[in-house]
């Protein structure tokens, strides 16, 4: 007769598994601790599509997806963007809410900052990523994003 695990055996088999799970080293946001960032982080998806599933971080109030060597990252609690020349774009959610960005590319790699909304919200998107994914994905952050405080948009 086969031999059922141990309830040990099996918490030992789950913190293995997990200890092998990546987790994406993040700078932590100088507003990291505003309550709100809390809130949005609970309310991210879990993939931004098939090949940018979540993935653990290691700071407060960020979320990461697509693979450890190629992750978007997400930072609640930056620094509120001022007046800026640089490009602020609205992007609506379907069926869902509407949330300024400014965005700025650099050498390849993206940057989408919430324009307005208190505490603010940075996406990094690098070029590893655009390699295989595009950056439509920004709308599915609108529900999670919409949870601060919007103070201003978008000209």
């Amino acid at each position: 007769m086969p031999r059922r695990p141990t309830p040990l055996l099996v918490a030992a088999a789950v913190v293995t598994l997990a200890a092998c799970a990546p987790t994406v080293a993040v700078d932590v946001a100088p507003y990291a601790t505003d309550p709100v960032c809390a809130s949005v982080v609970l309310a991210l998806p879990p993939q931004l599509s098939d090949d940018l599933p979540r993935l653990d971080t290691d700071a407060q109030a960020t979320a990461a997806w697509g693979r450890a060597d190629a992750a978007v990252v997400l930072r609640c609690g930056v620094e509120p963007l001022g007046p800026t020349a640089d490009r602020c774009q609205s992007v609506e959610t379907p069926n869902g809410p509407t949330t300024d960005w400014v965005v700025v590319e650099d050498d390849g790699d993206w940057t989408f900052t919430t324009y307005g909304r208190v505490p603010a919200v940075e996406v990094r998107v690098p070029e590893a990523v655009t390699e295989f994914a595009t950056t439509s994905f920004v709308d599915l952050l609108g529900p999670a994003v919409a949870l601060t405080r919007q103070e201003r948009s978008c000209l």
